[in-house]
């Protein structure tokens, strides 16, 4: 997949987020998920519009 940016507002990529995800054990709460991604990113934390494109990129990297 092309990495792109998901949060405009602190730069954070469809790679970065997927890095974040990495260190994760297990992942099957897609909101435990987001909140770690969070810390670690910090997306979601300036205007909050690419809430729902972050979660929707933890889901489906979730599924793979």
């Amino acid at each position: 997949m092309e990495n792109y940016i998901i949060c405009n507002c602190k730069q954070v990529s469809y790679t970065d987020i997927e890095r974040a995800l990495t260190g994760m054990r297990k992942m099957e709460d897609v909101l435990a998920a987001f909140d770690e991604v969070q810390k670690i990113t910090h997306c979601s934390t300036g205007c909050g519009g690419c809430h729902d494109k972050v979660l929707d990129v933890i889901s489906e990297l979730m599924m793979k």
